[in-house]
């Protein structure tokens, strides 16, 4: 089956040349969604056999998904990974995602940044954990990491879901397709992969308190117009995580 990896990238030049040499080794395809960037990403992809999509203004890190997933679409691919062009998720996990969507299929996979979570910045971990519970109640499944930007998508998945694109949405988009795609029939199966931080990484986009508030409103909506979702309640309190392939006792205190 034709594989394909989005990489959405703003003012990456430092790292995304590793990140999409890393992806080929993996996949049939590589695209690159340059979304505005003024540091000369493009230009640090020349000579790579990538397939470049410029925003000649930044849109958002939803509009660079969606844009690639269309390309991806266009191009017959299968399953649709997406990674994040700053090094933070490890190109060379994508076979262990891939080997998930195979024997999940109609599954959404995330590489669920289980282990290492103590390198995680505090703030962030509040967040993350806070966002988790709320998309597992509304998703009705339990979801061990909500906001993980590295993922396999179904083709069939990418055809049928199509969150607002609108930048002040730029985080929520992943989250409706995660919410969205299991009401659709695509729960999530995880694969438990390292936390990645880097000291000497650019800041990031993701803003704890404006993004998870944009977040969780959209959550909250989902619930409520669903009646409080009850039964999603009782699924993601009763079952367990979906994982795939081995996962360390401590990965599993992490999940829960």
């Amino acid at each position: 089956m034709t594989t394909c990896a989005v990489i959405p990238a703003r003012n990456e030049a430092r790292t995304i040349g590793d990140v999409v040499r890393g992806a080929l080794a993996s996949v049939d395809r590589v695209i690159v969604v340059d979304d505005g960037s003024t540091d000369g990403t493009a230009a640090a992809l020349e000579g790579l056999p990538v397939q470049l999509v410029r925003h000649e203004q930044a849109g958002g890190k939803a509009a660079a998904l969606a844009r690639g997933f269309a390309q991806a679409i266009s191009a017959q691919a299968e399953w649709v990974v997406s990674l994040d062009g700053d090094g933070q998720h490890d190109p060379a996990d994508i076979p262990r995602l891939l080997e998930a969507a195979h024997a999940h299929p109609a599954h959404l996979v995330l590489g669920a940044r289980l282990r290492q979570r103590h390198r995680q910045p505090g703030i962030r971990k509040f967040a993350n954990r806070f966002a988790d519970f709320f998309v597992s109640w509304a998703s009705g499944q339990r979801v061990p990491d909500s906001q993980t930007g590295f993922r396999v998508y179904p083709r069939e998945l990418l055809e049928i879901v199509h969150p607002s694109t609108a930048r002040r949405h730029g985080f929520v988009f992943e989250t409706a397709m995660l919410i969205d795609g299991a009401r659709r029939g695509f729960p999530c199966v995880a694969v438990a992969i390292d936390s990645v931080y880097d000291d000497d990484a650019r800041p990031s986009y993701f803003k704890p308190g404006k993004d998870v508030w944009e977040i969780f409103w959209f959550v909250f909506w989902r619930i409520v117009l669903s009646g409080l979702y009850l039964p999603g309640l009782w699924r993601m309190l009763t079952r367990p995580t979906r994982h795939h392939g081995s996962a360390t006792r401590e990965d599993h205190v992490d999940a829960a």
